[in-house]
């Protein structure tokens, strides 16, 4: 029995299905140079949640973006990876966690010398259809192709359709220091208004 029972003699309705998805299962794909599996997508959670599971190699990670639909949190399983968002860096390590709000841009990059893992959580889902149409099905046993900057506009377009825009980043050398640092290299932020 439930607390929730056992305080309010009720079950709570239930939305969906118990889901279990065994490790190494669910559509994965290549895309940026990492690899996207989804474990959970619109059908499976009634439109509440996608999870994907992401390894990023080193030199991994997208463009700067934004999502106008869903909020988005990161949780990092293994390695290290830079996070910038909201005009700020993160070092994050394994175990950290970082939520994202609508609108905010943001992006990751493995600045180390092996894969990280993470787990992206989109609220509400749907997002995971910009992974599985802009991705390339990924092949077991075949390394992760690198980022080809030929297939980013086909990316862009389909993030776009999504309400996903990416931020013109300038390039600037590696910025060192605390945990917590000031990134000015936003410069183009004209496309944080389009198709609002």
């Amino acid at each position: 029995m439930s607390l929730n029972e056992q305080l309010h003699g009720e079950h709570p309705p239930t939305l969906g299905k118990v889901l279990h998805i065994p490790a190494g299962q669910g559509p994965s794909v290549w895309l940026n140079g990492d690899v996207y599996t989804v474990k959970v997508d619109t059908a499976q959670s009634g439109g509440t949640i996608t999870l994907l599971e992401a390894s990023v190699p080193p030199g991994g990670g997208p463009p700067a973006h934004d999502h106008r639909n869903e909020d988005e949190a990161f949780y990092l399983l293994e390695g290290e990876l830079e996070f910038y968002a909201d005009g700020r860096t993160y070092d994050v390590r394994a175990g950290d966690f970082v939520f994202v709000p609508k609108g905010t841009v943001h992006r990751f990059r493995n600045k180390g010398l092996h894969a990280a893992k993470q787990l992206l959580i989109f609220t509400p889902s749907g997002f995971e259809e910009f992974f599985l149409q802009a991705g390339t099905e990924a092949r077991p046993g075949e390394p992760i192709p690198v980022f080809d900057p030929a297939d980013n506009p086909r990316a862009k377009e389909i993030a776009e359709a999504l309400g996903s825009y990416q931020i013109a980043e300038s390039p600037r050398p590696p910025v060192s220091g605390p945990a917590l640092t000031d990134l000015t290299d936003l410069t183009d932020l004209t496309d944080l208004t389009d198709g609002v």
